[in-house]
């Protein structure tokens, strides 16, 4: 629910800025403070989690997530639907992280590959569902639909959540870091804040560069005071961990290349080749199906292959994909497209799988916390890069050929993302032969006695 959501929106805005009195561009306020959301509150839920029960924030978090989708339905202006986006994004911020960190806790280390495979299929699908269910729920019902949908899910899934999950051990949470709180808060709102306004420009673009520069000052002073607090929030120290820190330093490379597909994709097929909203979702849907039949044969990869094997292959293979995109024409057969798609969806899917087991793999328990958030938010602003990326690399070929955007450009935009998407290759080829392998299950074969 809260994967789609995130993307739901997007073939939506006409008509809500319709409805509401106002234009699309500045509705896409709504898609930033959304993000701003996640950005602000991501890092306190580990801190929330210990102190008041992951169960109880995690049932917190849907009914504060489907508040806010209710609010959304019921907006009449502008600001009205910007602060229940907003509102919808606290609830968002706890219900990805703390399901992982609940996931975590409860799940031997030797099951936690087929675990995540389960957790990562919504993250891969939701994105790719989101703009064709929000066309058709907008054309055949209304747009209050897209977010008032939530409501029956939500109470199924609080629901499930009281009756399956389990209580969890207490837990003596650190102290609070309000002064790191808020240094982050700013540093992760101006980076998130700034790259959204960069790539769906509702706002002039130095907006973007401004706040991009505050954030990255603040960011550089959260550092020096967490090298100095106690217990900070986000506890840089956690990279002392070698499989966690190459999780992190080779994910956000990763995610930039895909985090740019479901911006540049759909463009690419309506502006170039001149399909509707619908019919590029349709498309595009074929890379879900992928990423769902991953889940059966993920365990068994990376049992025989190892985490190096499979991520280092996979990750170069899916930004060979990646820049495929940017060969694509609207006289490239349409059959061919969707294999395509189908293909990388699965490699895709099967990275993701190793990459969120193997991060958690040297973690010691009592550092779930920590480890859960830092890699919550390492993923927003990665994949929030990964559009800003997009986008601007679309403005400036625009502004150097001049006129309107070209098929041309999309292809430009899908190499160079492809690019950075294959130098977390590098990051994981360097990983041990048997890194991981107590989650993984792979290991290393005997040496031949000489």
């Amino acid at each position: 629910m809260e994967q789609m959501d995130s993307t739901v929106i997007a073939t939506s805005l006409p008509a809500i800025a319709a409805d509401i009195g106002t234009s699309a561009i500045a509705l896409k306020l709504a898609v930033t403070s959304y993000l701003v959301a996640l950005a602000i509150f991501i890092p306190i839920s580990g801190w929330m989690s210990d102190r008041f029960g992951a169960k109880n924030i995690f049932r917190l978090a849907i009914v504060v997530f489907v508040l806010g989708s209710i609010a959304c339905g019921f907006s009449n202006s502008i600001a009205a639907f910007v602060f229940s986006r907003f509102f919808q994004g606290i609830g968002g911020s706890m219900m990805t992280p703390v399901g992982r960190l609940l996931l975590v806790r409860g799940t031997p280390r030797n099951e936690l590959v087929n675990a995540m495979a389960w957790l990562t299929i919504p993250a891969l699908i939701g994105p790719i569902m989101g703009p064709p269910l929000g066309g058709f729920l907008t054309t055949y019902l209304s747009w209050h639909w897209v977010f008032w949908i939530n409501v029956p899910i939500s109470i199924i899934g609080i629901a499930l959540v009281t009756k399956f999950l389990p209580e969890g051990e207490p837990r003596s949470p650190r102290p609070m870091d309000f002064p790191g709180f808020f240094l982050s808060a700013i540093a992760f709102t101006g980076l998130v804040f700034g790259m959204s306004v960069i790539s769906l420009p509702a706002l002039p673009i130095w907006y973007g560069f401004a706040t991009i520069a505050i954030g990255g000052v603040s960011g550089l002073i959260y550092i020096w005071h967490a090298r100095r607090a106690k217990y900070p929030l986000l506890d840089p120290k956690m990279l002392r961990y070698p499989l966690f820190r190459a999780g992190i330093v080779g994910a956000s490379n990763f995610r930039i290349g895909i985090g740019a597909i479901p911006f540049l994709l759909p463009l690419m097929l309506q502006l170039g080749f001149g399909l509707n909203p619908f019919q590029s979702g349709m498309v595009t849907f074929v890379s879900a199906v992928g990423a769902l039949s991953s889940k059966f044969g993920a365990q068994r990869m990376f049992r025989r292959y190892g985490f190096r094997g499979v991520l280092a292959a996979g990750t170069l293979i899916s930004s060979i994909f990646i820049a495929i995109n940017g060969l694509f024409t609207p006289t490239t057969p349409q059959w061919i497209i969707m294999l395509c798609l189908l293909i990388s969806g699965v490699i895709r899917s099967t990275c993701f799988t190793g990459i969120a087991a193997m991060v958690f793999s040297d973690i010691d328990e009592a550092d779930n916390s920590q480890a859960t958030a830092i890699n919550s938010v390492a993923q927003q602003i990665s994949l929030a890069m990964g559009v800003a990326v997009a986008g601007g690399i679309l403005d400036l070929a625009v502004a150097i050929h001049g006129g309107e955007i070209q098929l041309a450009d999309f292809h430009v935009a899908f190499f160079i993302v492809a690019g950075i998407s294959a130098l977390s290759t590098l990051t994981f080829a360097r990983l041990p032969q048997d890194a991981g392998a107590e989650v993984s299950g792979h290991r290393r074969p005997a040496l031949a006695k000489e």
